[in-house]
């Protein structure tokens, strides 16, 4: 992207001028290198968004936005329903809540490394990954029912997990005004038999170690050691998410008429949030987000027993935080001299919640709401946390992760799968997946610069760096 196509703000903002049909004008948080680096389609898919009815204060791309359908990945922007405001499947993404949560392990690398092989094996044999994988749990129309309606918390009723692992996930476990009889007989269908798999494409499980503490007064709030050993879990809905994006796509293009919606892509279709599709899709998409959370959940209770069995002990494993990073939410923010209750889409963007704020643990009130940041499996991941003044910057929003370089299509021309794994084995990584294609298309060389990434979204005041983590074992879709 060309930077002299927007004006220069700061040398971490460039603002896009509302133009043609944009509404409200356009953010990029990026540093000059990062922005050259991204596709002229992030600043179209920008603009688009901008364009959309009832859209309401500034539209933003995260420093690790890329191309993605409808919305870039790392596209924040927020739709007032009082003007006409639209929810849009697009803007929320095909793997609804996708996302990461961490673990803590009181353990430190020294104690884990002779167990390294032992525990990459047994990780690889529980956790069921790739394109289709499915696991053990099938599910019948009433359990289907009560997971999408009440997410993790349906998980720990069930013995997947603790009581206490629920104060440290977004709405405790369970997102409330989810409707499963809005969710269709296919999508249903679809999630039966993959409840507890990690799935394909740039999903994860990683064991990582503490290398760096950056802030100490908000390490020591979320547990952080240097040397301490942590468990990330990277993944979403599954094929029912993809489903309900799929159904209610098609029903929002096909009724975009009707409403009087001209769309600046097909990608963009929407419904107005107080419509009848509207009000569906918003039932669907919180019933798959329950579904991404009751996904962790369980995955999150198989990673404890495979702990156990390497080590021969209890492993308490406690969650650090549960974040979702492909969501719409109703939230209250400020625009002007106001609050007002807006529908906040954040597609590839994590929540980042300012010291304070009601809704984070009390733990955490102090410091700001933890933010995961995976990087790729052989470069280094980030946790951040929320940071005051952020709210008017990006709607207390963050970025997700380093973002992609370059398409898969042109990571598996570039790289080859087994020549992946065997480097990053040289560094000390242990890499077990069911697909070398699937190692090429994510390979660390197909990603931006994570600390370049990090870099920016401390300097905008989005967030800020707490500490910094490495990988030791990857389970890779």
């Amino acid at each position: 992207m060309r930077p002299d196509t927007l004006e220069r703000i700061s040398p971490w903002e460039w603002r896009l001028q509302p133009t043609g049909s944009m509404r409200v004008p356009g953010v990029i948080y990026a540093s000059e290198p990062l922005l050259r680096d991204m596709e002229e389609d992030v600043l179209i898919q920008l603009a688009g968004v901008a364009s959309l009815p009832g859209v309401t204060g500034t539209v933003y791309a995260m420093p690790d936005a890329h191309t993605g359908f409808g919305f870039p990945i790392g596209g924040v922007a927020a739709m007032d329903p009082d003007r006409g405001g639209v929810i849009s499947a697009g803007g929320v993404g095909y793997d609804i809540a996708c996302g990461v949560r961490v673990l803590l392990s009181g353990m430190h690398i020294d104690d884990l490394l002779p167990h390294q092989e032992t525990l990459a094996d047994a990780l690889f044999a529980t956790i069921p990954a790739g394109v289709g994988s499915t696991g053990a749990i099938r599910l019948n129309d009433d359990e289907t029912d009560a997971m999408l309606a009440r997410g993790a918390a349906w998980a720990v009723g069930r013995g997947w997990g603790r009581g206490d692992d629920l104060a440290h996930i977004e709405d405790h476990g369970t997102a409330p005004g989810a409707e499963p009889e809005l969710v269709s007989a296919e999508a249903r269908k679809r999630q039966r038999d993959e409840m507890g798999t990690l799935g394909s494409g740039n999903h994860y499980l990683e064991i990582q170690v503490v290398e760096d503490i950056i802030d100490a007064t908000a390490a020591e709030a979320f547990g952080l050691r240097l040397g301490d050993v942590l468990v990330a879990i990277h993944c979403g809905s599954r094929g029912l998410g993809h489903q309900v994006a799929t159904d209610y796509s098609k029903l929002m293009l096909a009724e975009a008429p009707k409403h009087k919606i001209t769309l600046p892509h097909r990608d963009l279709a929407c419904a107005p949030i107080r419509s009848e599709l509207g009000r569906r899709y918003l039932g669907a998409m919180r019933a798959g987000i329950n579904c991404a959370l009751a996904n962790r959940q369980i995955l999150t209770h198989l990673v404890r027993e495979a702990f156990e069995r390497v080590f021969r002990k209890s492993v308490a494993l406690p969650l650090l935080y549960d974040v979702a990073h492909n969501t719409c939410r109703e939230e209250e923010h400020r625009v002007g001299p106001v609050s007002r209750r807006l529908y906040v889409h954040r597609k590839g963007a994590t929540r980042a919640l300012p010291p304070g704020h009601p809704a984070l643990p009390a733990e955490f009130s102090k410091v700001g709401q933890p933010v995961l940041v995976g990087g790729s499996m052989g470069t280094a991941s980030y946790i951040l946390a929320g940071v005051a003044g952020s709210e008017g910057k990006s709607l207390s929003s963050a970025c997700h992760g380093a973002g992609r370089l370059m398409s898969r299509g042109e990571a598996k021309r570039r790289f080859q799968g087994r020549e992946v794994v065997g480097s990053l084995k040289r560094q000390g990584i242990l890499v077990r997946t069911p697909s070398f294609k699937g190692v090429a298309e994510e390979a660390p060389g197909a990603y931006k610069d994570v600390h370049m990434v990090i870099e920016v979204t401390q300097h905008a005041g989005l967030a800020r760096p707490v500490a910094k983590v490495r990988p030791v074992i990857n389970v890779k879709g």
